[in-house]
């Protein structure tokens, strides 16, 4: 056999390269879609501010193993492909893809060098070719890359077995070591690489060793009848299977160890058999294995998710179904006999192709332990391999034959190209999520899972109301499908259709299971089913007298699974809306307990700390969260605006940074340039205040508070002229803004001398506020500009009863009485002006007319989530809120009254009140 095994030459490796390069290249077109989204676009672990342990911590799509929730699909090797990619190109999807397509060349041209082990040079080719281009790999091609690797280190692993047999029968121990090392490297990318063991097993007894079944058969008999002994070459065979088979236990001891002894929880709606009674399991799960052989067979309708109610249960003896898979033991039984029982080379290249057919496809087979699936095409990668080294082997048979030579070679180039068609074609089925699963629901339109990825895919678009007729016919399809229901409720949401929402999750909410006294709970449903009392819960948060409903919703939830996180943090934001800020920063610290690498729940510990008025531990909880998350962009943004609220000129610098990190993460969300801008403003950097200011209002032209204060820095500034046309502005979107209109004012009666217009502005703020000091006094002026003193001694008696502690108006209506007494007494003189008039205006400046700065101190939580909307354990995700909550009354005053203040102009005012 080792004298058969021959090098690869440069041609063949072309032919396979131009081959695959020909089917797969406009794969390179697809999008990250199915199991990618998580895997890569959701997973943390790809993200360089990640530690590399976590790789080995967390499940495949990076969820910690010790959590419930985990898929418990321990890949690490495979994460760090992913993460190798994110270094060189982040979220390239076409490095990813190319890369997969480096990888399946590498697998193609090893399996060729596997071939040859096996059949002639050229029955090896076709076997990799078929291989190369069979449609049955796309999904593995495009969104597999763990089976992908492993079947490198799988096929490197028995190449490696193969040389452990030394002259003489002796044993090769280096080749034995380096097996064992890519069997665990093939199980750290995917858990059926460590069936290669078996393989080896089954080589080294039947081919190395050349024994056929009736030959050990006979051994064993004599050796039980004490009339023979065990052969020091049975004896060398068993000494490498004890040490092969040993070290494959310590292995399977690891990964038992690293799952920590779960399974992972899948409901029946991902395995409807896995939980139906007998016999329908085992006649269910007997079908599914001619179903797998006839997608090897025939594979003209591929579908991305075949669970749900893709295939029928088979659920009698009676289901003529049950024919096919009596035939298909049938044929696997006389393939098995034959190839056990004669000696030949042909027997042994049978014998071999089964292996590879059958033990890689052990995991997923259902038989000894469910999984979360009923046929996945993926997992029919290694399989494929045997099944191609058959279909090569009897080709050569039948080409050998004078009378089929022919046939058989238009036989085998039909095969060949129509599948490498099938397979360019099946390819564009994956270039987004949309075009994937409405393929898939040509070939079933009974499985719900794909109607609500369609509508998945429609509500990533924002099109809800096609999306809503999909989630619906999900309803329909299986009308006790959790999920589906909850994505109608999700839906009817974003259409603001509360009350269709709210049905829809109580509908989902009654088809929970119900708790049982002292069995556990999420045994027996999916973890993420929960949701639906979160989803439910902040449906009905959002009116006011329903908030002890909601909380109730959120505590039953947590009754359920004490460490549902996402149930604390949603908890938490509601007692912040519920004013009870000690109680949501117990909830915050419980769901820390349960995960402390969340930046998201250091974010919003950060805000009750706001709400509880301690800001140095707002601070360093928004510090903490920027650690862990350093593109985190609320507590940036957040962060920065504490900083520079705090009044310490030593902070700025850094809260210039986040707010400029944060513009880098959003450059299309004004506030961070308005807020830039006001940090220009407190350090009267003018020039850099307007451009961040201009930035603010070109993104956003109703921006009330940039208008305003770009408005303010031109009048501070000696360009009160440029605050016109802004002011304007402002004006036309907020008539009621009263500063605008005390600013444009101010500015028509000192700048523009337009006494009317300056009126105007006065009177309308009094129409808005008639309590308003600074309008009534400032249209008191006008009244004395208009030589109305009379009018204007009213008015200033009647401000100063608004404000009796102002000492300026006092002085004011005092100047006013004298100019009257004076010209009741002689002809009107100039009067001597007051230079002591105006010194208390300056006591407050342009600046505490700056509007307050934009907020966004939002709570971070969880959006509805969806269901079914991959073939995986989803992973939690936090919504990155933008939303500017409204403040306080009492805030609202504190800030008001912080702000509110005479304007510079007083000066001038009082100058026109003595009469200079």
């Amino acid at each position: 056999l080792l004298e058969k095994m021959a090098d690869i030459s440069l041609k063949e490796a072309a032919l396979i390269v131009g081959v695959v390069a020909a089917c797969y290249w406009n794969s390179l077109f697809c999008g990250f879609v199915f199991d990618d989204v998580s895997a890569i676009l959701d997973n943390k672990d790809l993200h360089p501010s990640t530690p590399l342990k976590n790789l080995f911590q967390n499940d495949f799509w990076g969820t910690p193993m010790s959590e419930e929730r985990s898929h418990k699909s321990y890949r690490p090797l495979t994460v760090l492909t992913f993460r190798l990619n994110y270094l060189f190109s982040e979220l390239n999807a076409v490095s990813y893809h190319f890369l997969n397509l480096v990888f399946h060349v590498v697998v193609c041209i090893v399996f060729l060098k596997v071939c040859k082990l096996f059949l002639d040079n050229r029955s090896s080719i076709v076997a990799s070719l078929l291989f190369a281009v069979h449609p049955i790999h796309t999904e593995a091609v495009v969104v597999g890359r763990a089976e992908l690797l492993s079947s490198i280190f799988f096929l490197a692993a028995f190449l490696s077995y193969t040389k452990s047999k030394g002259p003489d029968n002796t044993i090769v121990w280096t080749p034995i070591v380096v097996t064992v090392f890519l069997v665990a490297v093939a199980t750290l990318c995917k858990e059926q690489g460590i069936t290669v063991v078996g393989i080896c097993c089954v080589y080294e007894v039947f081919i190395a060793q050349g024994y056929t079944l009736p030959a050990l058969l006979d051994t064993a008999v004599q050796i039980l009848r004490g009339k023979g002994s065990i052969p020091f070459s049975m004896l060398q065979t068993l000494l490498k299977l004890i040490v092969l088979m040993f070290s494959t236990l310590l292995l399977v001891v690891v990964r038992v160890q690293v799952i920590q002894s779960q399974l992972p929880v899948f409901t029946r709606f991902d395995n409807p058999a896995a939980v139906s009674p007998s016999p329908a399991r085992q006649l269910t799960f007997n079908y599914l294995l001619p179903v797998n052989a006839w997608l090897l067979l025939n594979p003209s309708e591929l579908c991305c998710d075949w669970t749900m109610g893709t295939i029928p249960l088979v659920e009698s003896l009676l289901d003529v179904r049950n024919v096919a898979t009596l035939t298909f033991f049938c044929f696997l039984g006389s393939l098995m006999v034959f190839s056990l029982r004669y000696p030949g080379d042909s027997s042994k290249t049978v014998l071999m192709a089964l292996c590879l057919i059958v033990l890689p496809f052990i995991p997923a087979s259902n038989l000894f332990f469910p999984v979360g699936f009923v046929v996945a095409e993926r997992v029919l990668y290694v399989p494929s391999m045997g099944f191609c080294i058959l279909v090569a082997h009897g080709w050569k048979k039948l080409s050998n034959k004078s009378v089929l030579r022919k046939i058989s070679w238009v036989c085998l180039a039909a095969v060949l190209f129509t599948h490498a068609l099938k397979t360019l074609h099946r390819n564009w089925d994956w270039e987004s999520e949309y075009t994937l699963f409405m393929s898939a629901l040509k070939v079933n339109k009974n499985n719900a899972k794909l109607w609500n990825n369609v509508g998945h895919a429609l509500e990533n678009e924002k099109n809800f109301e096609r999306a809503l007729q999909f989630f619906i016919q999900a309803t329909q399809v299986q009308p006790d499908d959790i999920g589906a229901h909850m994505n109608v409720g999700r839906t009817y949401k974003n259409l603001n259709k509360t009350k269709e929402a709210e049905e829809s999750y109580m509908i989902a909410k009654s088809l929970m299971p119900q708790i049982i006294p002292g069995k556990k709970y999420a045994a027996r449903v999916a973890p993420n089913h929960l949701n639906v009392y979160i989803n439910l819960a902040n449906l009905i948060r959002a009116n006011e007298s329903r908030l002890e409903e909601a909380d109730q919703l959120y505590r039953q939830a947590i009754s359920m699974r004490p460490d549902f996180k996402q149930a604390y943090i949603s908890r938490g934001e509601l007692l912040l809306k519920m004013n009870k800020p000690l109680k949501a920063k117990e909830a915050y610290l419980r769901a820390l307990e349960l995960d402390r690498t969340n930046a998201d729940l250091w974010y919003n510990l950060a805000i009750v700390y706001i709400e509880l008025k301690d800001p140095t531990e707002a601070l360093k909880n928004f510090n903490r969260a920027l650690e862990l998350n350093p593109t985190h962009k609320l507590a940036l943004f957040n962060s920065a605006l504490l900083m520079q609220e705090s009044g310490d000129a030593r902070l700025r610098p850094e809260a210039k940074q986040r707010l400029l990190h944060y513009v880098k993460e959003e450059p299309q969300d004004s506030n961070g340039y308005f807020n830039l801008g006001m940090l220009a403003m407190d350090d009267k950097r003018d020039m850099e205040a307007e451009a961040w200011m201009k930035k603010a209002i070109r993104l956003q032209p109703n921006f009330r508070s940039a208008l305003f204060n770009l408005a303010l820095l031109y009048s501070q500034t000696g360009k009160e002229l440029m605050a016109l046309p802004v002011l304007e502005d402002l004006l036309r979107y907020y008539p009621d803004h009263t500063k605008g209109l005390i600013l444009k004012g101010d500015i028509l009666m000192n700048q523009k001398k337009d006494i009317v217009g300056a009126k105007m502005c006065f009177e309308k703020i009094l129409e808005l506020d008639p309590n308003n000091v600074q309008g009534k006094h400032n249209l008191c002026v006008v009244y004395f500009e208009e030589k109305d003193l009379i009018k204007a001694e009213k008015c200033l008696v009647e401000t100063l009863a608004l404000a009796p502690h102002e000492e300026y108006i006092q002085r004011h209506l005092n100047i006013v009485r004298s100019k009257i007494a004076s010209l009741g007494a002689v002809e009107q003189s100039s009067l001597p002006s007051d230079g002591t008039a105006a010194t208390e205006a300056k006591k407050n400046s342009f600046q505490n007319l700056k509007e307050a700065k934009r907020e966004k101190t939002t709570t971070q939580s969880t959006a509805d989530n969806k269901e079914h909307s991959k073939n995986k354990k989803p992973t939690e995700k936090s919504s990155v809120d933008k939303e500017t909550p409204k403040k306080s009354t009492k805030e609202i005053k504190d800030i008001e009254k912080k702000r509110v203040a005479a304007l510079k102009r007083l000066e001038e005012i009082e100058r026109i009140l003595n009469g200079e």
